[in-house]
């Protein structure tokens, strides 16, 4: 049984589109498979829940394991996805990328085709295992009028990168402020985060901020741009801020930028595109599996392009291998 979780939204509305192209392979090769289709925002993770939530009961029950959930739609479907799976250990995932950015998808050698890459996960085989990422966070949501208290934490995972600071307040203009639906129906969504982070650069406050690294080291800075944690390479559609990251070792690649200019890191923008921007000083690169951030104000925080919350307190954990991918 394959769970499919489609977002007939993705790629502009195609996504119903798409999907009813690659069930006809389903039917094609007689394979058994339910399909849902997500209705808004934190759908993805509610079905992957009731997906996987009774794993224990199937096991007692000798009902087929493990179970096989295929996303189809973009790196916010799936990153809803995989905050739903209650069993890793017992879950296959497959992901069909038919989103604006796909950052997940970008730097893995998936076939241009969607119906080789149909085969490949109905092949139900564990293709790789990949790193994910855990945020813990106290935070303020966008109906909260203070922060919560700080003993009260709240928890997401990630699969691409988790940042605060200029990348998600990037984001977060980029989802409620239309501009992104805006390109995406005119055939040029890859522009939307380039054309809201120059914004962003220009008008970026200077907030004072205290980094501890898993060794214990801390680092303290007069005002930062961004400090975002990396499992891929990419994030923002395209943007290559870890050129080096290994998406197995169990660490994440740190990049933060900070103690420079708007200008300057406006300036840093192209490098950081072809992922040469390392050589600019105020532009660090460390290596973790985990990472404690502390801010004087809170400010937005993101989880694969997805924010909704802003903290003033965050700690970032790599899970080393914790994902079973069969694409």
């Amino acid at each position: 049984m394959y769970y499919c979780i489609v977002n007939p939204s993705a790629r502009s509305g195609k996504g119903k589109e798409i999907w009813d192209n690659l069930e006809k392979r389903f039917i094609e090769k007689k394979i058994e498979y339910q399909v849902v289709y997500t209705k808004g925002p934190g759908h993805a993770t509610r079905l992957a829940s009731q997906i996987t939530e009774k794993i224990d009961d199937d096991k007692k029950k000798g009902h087929e394991l493990p179970k096989k959930i295929v996303v189809m739609g973009g790196d916010g479907t799936l990153n809803e996805a995989i905050n739903g799976i209650k069993d890793f250990d017992n879950t296959l995932l497959g992901y069909i990328p038919i989103g604006s950015s796909n950052d997940f998808a970008r730097d893995l050698d998936y076939p241009k085709n969607i119906d080789d890459l149909l085969n490949r996960i109905v092949e139900g085989k564990v293709r790789r295992h990949l790193d994910l990422g855990k945020l813990t966070y106290n935070a303020m949501s966008r109906d909260m009028s203070r922060l919560h208290d700080e003993h009260i934490l709240n928890t997401r995972l990630f699969d691409v990168s988790s940042g605060i600071g200029f990348d998600a307040a990037v984001c977060e203009e980029a989802l409620s402020s239309g501009t992104k639906n805006f390109f995406n129906k005119i055939g040029l969504g890859k522009l939307t985060y380039g054309t809201i982070a120059i914004k962003q650069l220009l008008g970026a406050e200077k907030i004072p901020c205290e980094v501890k690294f898993a060794d214990g080291n801390t680092v303290k800075l007069d005002h930062f741009i961004v400090i975002t944690a990396m499992i891929h390479h990419y994030e923002g559609g395209g943007f290559k801020f870890a050129p080096k990251a290994d998406l197995t070792d169990g660490l994440f690649d740190i990049c933060m930028a900070g103690n420079l200019g708007r200008f300057k890191m406006l300036g840093a923008l192209p490098f950081v595109f072809f992922g040469h921007h390392y050589w600019i000083r105020g532009i660090d690169h460390y290596l973790t599996d985990k990472i404690t951030i502390k801010t004087d104000k809170p400010m937005w925080v993101h989880t694969d392009g997805e924010v909704s919350v802003k903290s003033d307190n965050i700690t970032l954990e790599c899970l080393r291998k914790k994902l079973q991918l069969m694409s």
